[in-house]
């Protein structure tokens, strides 16, 4: 079986079902495990993020969708040298990935397309049994989504019956954009509660004003792609009365992958510390806001 996945979630699952070996292509941003990085890139974004502001790369996305104009160049002759069996793609959102309908013109007659789309945490398990099931490892699929729900039980009953915290989880800082499909999901099994997200749907735009009157306790930055670090600069920015964090998005929480599970176990350690062992995942708190994360997020 020889695979192409122009969606980064779906290499992580291929790699965690043990065919990391059957990837023959993949996308500029398919980054994790560390082994898919070289291997030959056959999409990429046409426009260069690199040095743009979180205002800027909005306005170049939001310009791009207006205009019709696909985010992704797909390099089609490569794809036919590479000649996959199957094609792995989304139809979720235009600014994740190349979607099933743009691959119309660059796809090898012979390829089947599989698209992913999950909108919840089920779903998300669902997609590694389709892919499971595409590379006949469905004994390992199922174990993969076994060990997902077990890191998410385990997460949620240490925190059974605790006060919610309070959420306001920003998919992007400026402007900001509020969690959606399973990120809501994910907030309420760590204990908490999303004060502007809608589970099962898309993310969408909203304003610092109205983050405030909702009165969160804690703003966990997590901009879509962006690892700890440029999380912790988009972070420390914010002008907010209260609790600040930035977590990982790229590896736990942007991406429709089983590594949300630890996500969740580490959402769950950050509202309530006392209770939910540490995962280990790093979070950073901006220095400004230390005290703040001692008064509201630690309190036992």
């Amino acid at each position: 079986m020889r695979v192409c996945s122009l969606l980064p979630s779906a290499t992580e699952i291929v790699a965690d079902l043990g065919e990391i070996d059957a990837l023959v292509g993949v996308s500029e941003e398919c980054r994790w495990p560390p082994e898919v990085v070289g291997k030959p890139v056959v999409s990429a974004a046409r426009i260069d993020f690199g040095e743009l502001s979180s205002l800027e790369i909005d306005r170049a996305v939001r310009e791009s969708v207006r205009d019709g104009a696909s985010l992704y160049a797909v390099d089609a002759e490569l794809l036919d040298e590479l000649r996959p069996d199957v094609i792995v793609t989304q139809d979720l959102c235009a600014v994740c990935a190349v979607s099933g309908g743009e691959l119309a013109g660059a796809c090898p007659a012979s390829a089947r397309i599989v698209s992913l789309d999950p909108k919840t945490i089920g779903e998300i398990a669902e997609s590694v049994r389709t892919l499971a099931a595409v590379l006949d490892r469905r004994e390992a699929g199922e174990a993969i989504v076994a060990r997902m729900w077990r890191t998410i039980d385990d997460a949620s009953e240490a925190v059974r019956g605790l006060p919610r915290r309070r959420v306001f989880f920003a998919e992007w800082v400026d402007p900001p954009f509020s969690a959606g499909h399973w990120l809501p999901e994910m907030i309420e099994r760590a204990g908490g509660v999303d004060v502007l997200g809608t589970a099962g749907e898309p993310s969408r735009t909203t304003t610092w004003e109205a983050v405030a009157a909702a009165r969160p306790e804690l703003v966990v930055v997590a901009p879509c792609g962006f690892g700890v670090e440029e999380a912790a600069a988009a972070a420390a920015t914010l002008d907010v009365d209260c609790a600040v964090v930035a977590v990982d998005a790229d590896s736990y929480y942007s991406r429709p992958a089983p590594r949300v599970a630890d996500g969740v176990a580490q959402l769950a350690h950050l509202f309530h510390p006392a209770h939910a062992p540490d995962p280990g995942l790093e979070a950073i708190v901006p220095l400004a806001r230390e005290q703040a994360r001692h008064d509201v997020v630690e309190q036992p």
